[in-house]
């Protein structure tokens, strides 16, 4: 903590300044064609732009669909389509993967790896080198190598096509990790770099950043994102924190500067989410944006926008290349939003912030063993984009009833804006909540002028921690210690998201409950570690009526004899003293936001002096909008892409079911279509034959009271 800096800033001796000269490129890394969309968020800078301009303000009134494909019926579609010449490449909500005449929607090919995959996915890799092509999917814990024309795993990779991404993160049994691929790697020369998503409790596998050779699967370099002995960083942990803690994972993904090697990866936070008193210290590299080398891995500098979090404010979006103008001149940089909504600029080879940070002073916890960093940082500009302390005056006012309802649980809460750390039996209100703020769509920049457009969350969650109770089962220890911070520590959940558990053997049946638990659903991760006789007890567990007599609160020096409760000491795999009762959104008794609207917005910032350009509301509840209430925003998940035609084009909101195309100039409603699902996900655009496409995965997962099903949508002009 000693000679802390305002700024959070390394550059590290093993790689100098003057390493940074612009390298070569091979054909794999020469810049896409412009009217094929082949990487993830439209090509390897990440600013979801395309050049295409054959639809434009002038004519994107006539845009209709002209071809849809219904890929089933369950599960959740998040994919950002890769379309490559005529060949589009999605998956369905099983995690097959279909490659499409991106004109027509006729099928080419199906692959499927036959196994369990309820997971999203968001997209895939494509390498190329004038030569011959490969496509990279991730399904579940293994990345795949395919022949884009037919579909057939290439045998020379890996493991007959394919590697297991539980490997290579230690010395632990791999067969016990969570790492799957929801956002896919980044391809650099002849490389591709991946992270994962971790579980949020432990046991959680090391969040590492790993770089495997595109023909062989072998891995070719790794950063530790939690440092071991003798790594930058390692003494901002525990002694031998690395042996047990994990995560601090990149699962938002990564962009690279190709001329300079340089690859940009967020990280998120480290498990324990919300009680960290087996960390005390800053926790590098968690919360931490990355410039690494990208043909070593080496770290070139780091900037961590959260010490020791406790708030589970992990970087949730893939960073955005840019250039802007100082002092007249151009200067390359880094934009990176966050759950908070804050947006960070820096040079890009230096790290140096574009604009100022401030280290802002918090208040210590009050919970027994956890030890909260004194300052995190804050950007002083940009503004935020989303709202930052709830206050009494912009409690809801839709019903005189509700408004009355959230008067009543606000003096309950303890609401005092960012980085306030949580306290026992009292909830603390998290504004914008878990969810941002910023997501995992990502933000869009208009290149040619810096503007950069981000659609935000604006919906407060609260939090809330509680001393570890001693449990009379076994089941009801590995609840509590794995399922209660999503499902809450009496079963309710927080619908839809984390689903209630009472009577759950109602709906389901032993043998699907324990298919969920191994292979995860939608934001759920799996469980593989809890097999036979824990399994028995976890079932046994959910059939039983939730009582005290089950969880007993007791003082947590005094563990019982099931299970150790306690001591935060490096290498304990005892459950922590406190834990977080579960997620909660501050929803009126009617379901909507107990607040004042914009609950979504969309916001173009412009990246050269920090002011914005507009900000409006992004979506609506069509049933609210009928009765009169129609600027309200709602919550959104996907990100924007922006055109040559001057459009923004974006779907994200949940319960409206629409896509838009607004005028980037000046936020301007231009369009909307109908889709029968929601796109929450990230549109593609792309060109065949002169016709310029947009393209949307649509599925109703996210609105369980709206139609279920999950389909492609493409729309064009007649």
């Amino acid at each position: 903590m000693k000679g802390r800096k305002v700024r959070r800033i390394a550059v590290t001796a093993i790689v100098l300044l003057s390493s940074l000269v612009i390298r070569s490129t091979r054909a794999s890394d020469k810049v896409e064609a412009p009217e094929d969309w082949a990487t993830y968020g439209g090509n390897s800078s990440g600013n979801h732009y395309s050049p295409l301009n054959k639809v434009n303000r002038e004519n994107v009134q006539h845009l209709r669909e002209v071809w849809r494909v219904d890929v089933g019926k369950g599960g959740g579609l998040q994919t950002n389509p890769l379309v490559v010449g005529r060949r589009m490449f999605v998956y369905t909500p099983s995690e097959d993967i279909l490659a499409l005449d991106a004109a027509t929607g006729k099928q080419l090919w199906r692959f499927s790896a036959g196994v369990p995959a309820p997971q999203p996915n968001r997209g895939f890799s494509y390498w190329r080198d004038g030569r011959e092509s490969i496509l990279f999917a991730g399904i579940m814990d293994h990345l795949y190598a395919l022949d884009p024309a037919t579909g057939h795993p290439l045998k020379a990779f890996g493991e007959d096509g394919k590697i297991d991404l539980r490997k290579d993160l230690g010395d632990q049994d791999y067969t016990q990790n969570f790492a799957v691929l929801t956002t896919p790697g980044t391809i650099y020369k002849d490389m591709i770099i991946v992270g994962f998503r971790a579980p949020e409790t432990q046991p959680a596998p090391h969040g590492d950043i790993r770089a495997y050779d595109v023909h062989t699967g072998k891995l070719r370099w790794s950063f530790h994102t939690i440092p071991h002995p003798g790594d930058p960083g390692y003494e901002s942990w525990p002694k031998d924190a690395w042996r047990v803690t994990g995560s601090a994972n990149n699962w938002s993904g990564m962009v690279v500067d190709l001329q300079r090697g340089i690859l940009f990866a967020p990280t998120g936070s480290a498990v324990n989410d919300f009680y960290g008193a087996d960390r005390v210290g800053d926790d590098l590299y968690s919360d931490t944006l990355l410039a690494l080398d990208a043909n070593t891995g080496k770290e070139i500098w780091h900037f961590q926008a959260v010490h020791h979090d406790i708030w589970d404010r992990d970087f949730p979006s893939p960073p955005v290349l840019v250039t802007v103008k100082r002092d007249g001149k151009p200067v390359d940089a880094v934009a990176q939003t966050t759950k908070q909504g804050f947006v960070f600029l820096f040079e890009r080879t230096t790290g140096k912030p574009l604009f100022p940070i401030e280290e802002k002073s918090y208040p210590a916890s009050d919970v027994p063993g956890e030890v909260t960093a004194p300052t995190q940082p804050l950007p002083v500009t940009p503004a935020p984009f989303a709202r930052q302390r709830l206050t009494a005056d912009m409690l809801t006012n839709r019903t005189p009833a509700a408004h009355t309802w959230a008067e009543e649980q606000f003096k309950t809460f303890r609401s005092e804006g960012q980085f306030v750390p949580f306290t026992v039996g009292r909830p603390t209100i998290i504004f914008p909540g878990y969810d941002g703020g910023a997501e995992w769509g990502g933000a869009a920049v208009e290149p040619t002028r810096a503007i950069l457009y981000v659609n935000a969350n604006d919906i407060p969650w609260t939090g809330e921690l509680a001393p570890t109770q001693a449990a009379a089962s076994e089941g009801a220890t590995i609840y509590q210690s794995q399922c209660a911070v999503c499902h809450g520590h009496d079963r309710k959940g927080s619908p839809p998201e984390f689903p209630s558990l009472l009577e759950v053997k109602k709906r389901l049946s032993d043998a699907a409950i324990s298919d969920i638990i191994h292979n995860g659903r939608g934001r759920m991760p799996s469980f593989p570690a809890l097999q036979d006789g824990g399994l028995e007890a976890v079932l046994k567990y959910l059939g039983e009526s939730p009582g005290m007599a089950d969880l007993a609160k007791v003082d947590p020096q005094a563990p019982s004899s099931k299970t150790e409760v306690g001591s935060e000491a490096s290498g304990s795999k005892q459950l922590p003293k406190y834990q977080f009762t579960g997620y909660k959104k501050f929803y009126d008794p009617d379901g909507y936001p107990a607040v004042v609207p914009p609950w979504g917005t969309l916001n173009a910032i412009d990246l050269n002096t920090g002011s914005y350009r507009w900000k409006v509301p992004l979506g609506n509840y069509p049933e609210l909008a009928a009765a009169g209430m129609k600027a309200t925003g709602s919550e959104n998940y996907g990100g924007p892409v922006i055109t040559g035609g001057g459009l923004l084009f974006i779907a994200a909101t949940i319960y409206d079911r629409k896509i838009r195309a607004f005028n980037s100039d000046t936020g301007e409603l231009l369009w909307e279509g109908s889709l029968p699902f929601a796109g929450t996900a990230t549109p593609a655009t792309y060109m065949i034959d002169g016709n310029q496409y947009i393209v949307i995965a649509t599925s109703g997962q996210r609105d369980k009271k709206g139609p279920q099903g999950a389909a492609y949508i493409v729309f064009a002009l007649p």
